[in-house]
């Protein structure tokens, strides 16, 4: 009689049926669809859309935040800080886990502010409470108008939320003042998907973030000048589904 062989296999991939074939376990390797949510508001999960469902690995980008606006007097310089990038997290989850109805919420972007007011907050993104993010901070009016150096901190990012790998958002650059005429705002926050704005060194708006989730740079006015903040950049959850 020949001998019966044996072999060693990962559980974790494969399985040995009850007739003795070797078969992947479901759900381990099958990626069949992948879901983009990038339209900041609510949406929900069923589900009963996809019976095959075995697990799900979950992205979610908060949105970044906004950068304040500047207003100088004449002869006289304004730079205004960036606004910081949203937080990330990132999940793993079987499908057994999951609701019949999961509410997946993008988080918008952070608004622009005007000469005189702070930047706006992003908004929080989330799947469901299994997965979260929290919103970048504004830029906030910390730089007077004036002609002496000065220079101030930056923004601070958020802190981290829910997830097996998440993490706070970039922090926004301080501005500088060398004096009524030369100076640097602050650049945007770095996100996960996403870049910050780039600074200014001249009259204007700073610059606003690429990708998901990046703050906006500060503005930045001179000789009398007034202008506008930068939004920061919206948010998105991605879904990856597998059988």
């Amino acid at each position: 009689m020949s001998p019966i062989a044996s072999v060693c296999i990962d559980p974790e991939y494969f399985d040995v049926g009850a007739d003795g074939r070797l078969t992947m376990v479901p759900g381990s390797a099958d990626l069949r669809d992948i879901l983009y949510f990038g339209t900041p508001g609510t949406e929900t999960f069923a589900k009963a859309d996809y019976p095959w469902l075995s697990r799900i690995f979950v992205q979610v980008q908060a949105g970044g935040g906004g950068a304040a606006g500047a207003r100088a007097n004449a002869g006289q310089l304004v730079a205004q800080p960036g606004g910081t990038g949203g937080g990330y997290a990132e999940r793993l989850i079987d499908a057994s886990a999951l609701g019949a109805a999961e509410t997946i919420v993008v988080g918008d972007a952070g608004t622009a502010g005007t000469p005189t007011v702070d930047g706006g907050n992003g908004g929080n993104s989330s799947f469901g409470g299994l997965c979260t993010a929290n919103g970048g901070f504004g830029g906030q009016t910390v730089m007077p108008s004036g002609a002496t150096p000065v220079c101030y901190s930056g923004t601070a990012g958020p802190t981290a939320g829910i997830g097996d790998l998440a993490q706070g958002g970039g922090p926004g650059g301080g501005p500088l003042r060398l004096s009524g005429d030369q100076g640097q705002s602050g650049e945007g926050g770095e996100s996960r998907l996403g870049h910050g704005g780039w600074q200014r060194a001249s009259s204007g708006g700073g610059g606003a973030g690429r990708g998901f989730g990046g703050g906006a740079a500060g503005a930045l006015a001179r000789d009398g000048d007034s202008v506008n903040g930068t939004p920061g950049g919206a948010g998105i959850v991605i879904v990856w589904l597998f059988a």
